[in-house]
């Protein structure tokens, strides 16, 4: 576990951008029984999803995104220091799309920019990575772009995967001010690595036998480029890690669940963020959800839940915790003030 404490800076501003296509999870009787569709909803939690084109990738949903929340907040391109791109869905291996962003934005040629990937706890950890840089001499403003395409990854045919996963971008800013201190605690489990995987890449070469559809598991169909879940052990290692990592930080913050305003969960599953609250002990007023009309966007859920859910809600100054796990298998939780931080609505790309 890292434990990181941070002090002076913070989030003023977040936006989220969402694809127009709408697909409904009662639209997949040819995937999934009719009488179980009803049932399948209810257990995760999930009635509809954005589905990105064919041409739109995240990088698209996060430059509009990014253009919403600089036009809201009056935002000059030139006082952004640094651009980090979190995705698993980048528009290329190489270069990385966090400089094609740069241009695309018209930031200039001084700004820092890489790209991150990680799992669903992508957030979280580029995040910290955010405050760390904000907190250094010689940076002020750190933009911050979350999103992902997982569309493009998850066979249709998959009826584990495919009901689970829409897409999304999302844009945050981080920057120096009169903020309190933020702390984040970090980890990690690389033996559940083969938990959520795509198994072609460097190790495993991809040849034209990788893009050969096969049935797997329970019927389900994929090829060696899409993504696969053991929802199972999903499931289990996040019950067994998030509400311990959640009062593990309040109790080393000195916080207790009331003091909490905003509980902001990774939207992975209802019936798992139902769990998740009433092992904590927290008033489900306080934790937002969007899952039933976007699904899991992977490691953007967690942004687009509060542009989603907390527009015009964070007035004023706010104690808000974040909460992801992810492929790795890893996991992190935050604590930070928020004050008057400018949350755009969902805008559509």
């Amino acid at each position: 576990m890292a434990k990181v404490t941070f002090h002076g800076v913070g989030i003023k501003a977040l936006s989220a951008c969402v694809p127009p296509e709408i697909v409904s999870n009662r639209d997949l009787g040819y995937l999934i029984p009719e009488e179980e569709i009803e049932k399948t909803i209810n257990n995760i939690g999930i009635d509809q999803r954005r589905i990105a084109a064919p041409d739109v990738m995240a990088s698209d949903l996060c430059f509009k995104a990014a253009q919403q929340l600089m036009a809201d907040n009056d935002i000059a391109p030139e006082s952004i220091d640094v651009l980090l791109f979190m995705s698993q869905t980048g528009d290329y291996r190489i270069p990385a799309t966090s400089c094609l962003l740069q241009r695309r934005l018209g930031l200039p040629r001084e700004t820092m920019c890489f790209d991150i990937t990680l799992g669903c706890s992508g957030y979280i950890y580029a995040l910290s990575t955010a405050f760390a840089y904000a907190s250094m001499e010689g940076v002020n403003r750190v933009l911050l772009l979350d999103g992902e395409t997982f569309s493009k990854i998850v066979n249709r045919r998959d009826k584990v995967d495919w009901p689970l996963y829409g897409d999304a971008g999302t844009a945050t800013l981080i920057e120096k001010g009169d903020y309190g201190d933020s702390t984040f605690m970090l980890y990690t489990d690389g033996s559940g690595e083969n938990t959520l995987k795509i198994h072609a890449g460097m190790r495993n070469p991809i040849t034209p036998e990788s893009c050969v559809e096969r049935e797997q598991e329970e019927g389900n169909i994929r090829n060696d480029l899409e993504v696969f879940m053991d929802g199972m052990d999903v499931f289990n290692f996040a019950i067994s890690k998030v509400p311990k990592s959640i009062k593990r930080l309040l109790q080393e913050t000195d916080h207790t669940i009331d003091d909490v305003d905003y509980l902001v969960f990774h939207q992975a599953n209802r019936f798992m963020m139902d769990f998740f609250v009433k092992k904590l002990k927290i008033s489900p007023e306080r934790v937002p959800y969007c899952i039933s009309k976007y699904g899991n966007t992977s490691s953007s859920s967690v942004p687009l839940t509060i542009s989603s859910e907390l527009n015009g809600r964070l007035d004023g100054t706010h104690t808000v915790v974040l909460s992801a796990f992810g492929a790795g298998l890893s996991w992190g939780a935050a604590i930070m003030q928020t004050r008057d931080c400018n949350v755009s609505p969902v805008i559509e790309y």
